[in-house]
């Protein structure tokens, strides 16, 4: 079957279902063309897509989803959504795309989904922000077992001031064939790894007022399945090491503890625990708002506390706790941001400004202690990475921030993020001149020392850069339900190379009664 008579037959096949649905049901095809000049498709034009993109410098995709809304049961207790989006692509990691696939089931707040689904970023901006450092839109959905409440719930007895709202999730990365195929021996590689997230957000301000503070911790873990390793120093050959799974695996992802396989007296935590804490200011008014925000990423306890024990034995006590000693790290790695929002505005109406630095990872130095040398220093967090799992990475592309060089850049197919010590700035603007046409601005500057592990000799820089115009035709018109969206996107530098290129993207929207 040829590449358009499969997207023929997805399509027909979903609007033919869609028709015995009830109302607000929706069926949407779409397809997108990029090609670009240089080494790879431009980062804006590949970035925060979901993972539906490609580095390819010709890509492309034909997709087509059905999807219901829980809004079809909002006057309800109870609401069922669901969704099944799957694309066929040219250029990509893999031929066929499961992009979505997933169930919704609402009991007044509570929300349990179940499946691949994409989420939206939490107190950043969805279209003008660099994004998230820990769960972002980068990469593709992971299947998951998702519990959470999505919308604010006010707590009793605050008098309305207080709301809080967060998730807990299970799910297992569906890459094991790409990293098969993308590492070569003796690179690391991890299969069946399973993935848990966590997140809780703080709203101090009663709904309807101007002034409003949020506060969040995002926390997530990649732990069990196995880690393919090299075998000897300049061997092709690997060994598996079985990583801790099962009830224990995942109570120990809930709560950080336990240990790897093979740690020794070094025992730290069992699996990649990262994540991030969050604050955002609100100052919403008629006519203008002024959201500011803060987003400091941790990988471990150095930075999560800043604070670390320092008071072990010598000699043969070299693992015991002696002293009253402890070591304070800097609060230096942060994304700052601050958003504006003009209300009665048209051709520029939302503005983003932020500033991302990642270059002190609580410092050069990473000594544990031994038997001559009592000091610990927790230092070289290495941001993404991980010595036992591949790093915050799904199908190659980082699921946080994709500053955070993707290991889908590396020439000599490592999962490795190289570039993860550096400072950027990010500007965005967004506005809609019509109704029916809306636009937005993306210019970023970067520069990089590469990691502490695999440094650059000497930094890199680079600029990335998009222009985007988005036209839905007006309803009532002929092509009523029809997008066509346009996208310009280019890099200079060293970081990811000089590339130029376009993307066109065409969609269908049929609503189904």
């Amino acid at each position: 079957m040829t590449y358009s008579k499969k997207l023929c037959f997805l399509c027909c096949l979903l609007l033919l279902t869609g028709t015995a649905l009830h109302a607000q049901t929706f069926a949407k095809a779409e397809g997108q063309m990029t090609a670009s000049t240089g080494k790879n498709t431009p980062l804006w034009l590949n970035a925060n897509k979901y993972g539906l993109s490609s580095l390819e410098k010709a890509n492309g995709y034909l997709r087509a989803g059905l999807f219901r809304s829980m809004e079809c049961d909002s006057l309800r207790r109870w609401a069922i959504g669901y969704g099944a989006d799957v694309a066929i692509a040219k250029g990509f990691t893999s031929t066929v795309v499961v992009q979505q696939a997933y169930a919704d089931v609402r009991w007044l707040k509570g929300l349990l989904t179940v499946g691949s689904k994409e989420q939206p970023m939490e107190l950043k901006n969805q279209e003008l922000s660099s994004g998230p450092q820990t769960l972002g839109i980068n990469a593709r959905p992971v299947p998951s077992v998702r519990l959470s409440l999505p919308d604010y719930w006010i707590v009793p007895y605050t008098r309305g001031w207080l709301g809080v709202k967060g998730h807990i999730a299970y799910g297992m990365q569906t890459d094991d064939q790409w990293q098969r195929e993308f590492t070569t021996a003796p690179h690391k590689r991890t299969e069946h790894a399973k993935i848990h997230t966590k997140a809780g957000y703080l709203r101090i301000g009663k709904e309807g007022k101007p002034v409003s503070l949020e506060l969040g911790l995002e926390m997530a873990c990649q732990y069990g399945g196995k880690t393919y390793k090299e075998a000897a120093l300049r061997s092709t050959d690997y060994i598996v090491i079985e990583n801790k799974d099962g009830i224990k695996g995942m109570i120990d992802a809930f709560i950080p503890g336990g240990g790897d396989t093979n740690e020794g007296i070094y025992s730290n935590m069992s699996g990649n625990h990262l994540g991030s804490y969050l604050i955002r200011l609100n100052m919403d008014f008629d006519q203008w708002y002024l959201g500011l925000y803060a987003d400091h990423f941790f990988e471990d306890h150095s930075q999560m506390f800043f604070i670390d024990y320092d008071g072990y034995g010598e000699g043969s006590e070299f693992n015991e706790w002696k002293h009253n000693r402890w070591f304070i790290y800097d609060l230096k790695d942060i994304m700052l941001g601050a958003e504006v929002r003009l209300k009665n505005q048209r051709w520029l109406n939302n503005i983003v400004i932020e500033y991302l630095y990642t270059k002190y990872q609580s410092g050069p130095i990473y000594h544990d202690r031994s038997y001559f040398m009592s000091d610990h220093v927790a230092g070289r967090d290495e941001y993404y990475n991980n010595y036992m799992q591949n790093g915050w990475q799904h199908w190659g592309q980082v699921m946080g921030n994709p500053l955070y060089r993707s290991p889908l850049y590396n020439d000599d197919h490592e999962i490795h993020v190289r570039s993860n010590r550096f400072w950027a700035w990010h500007i965005g603007l967004g506005g809609t001149p019509s109704d029916n046409l809306h636009y937005r601005l993306l210019v970023t500057w970067q520069r990089s020392w590469g990691s502490y592990m695999l440094p650059f000799l000497s930094p890199e820089r680079n600029m990335s850069l998009l222009a985007e115009a988005d036209y839905h035709f007006p309803t009532g018109s002929r092509l009523q339900g029809w997008a066509v969206k346009t996208a310009l996107g280019a890099d200079y530098g060293k970081i990811l190379g000089n590339n130029t290129g376009v993307q066109i993207t065409i969609s269908k929207q049929i609503d189904i009664k």
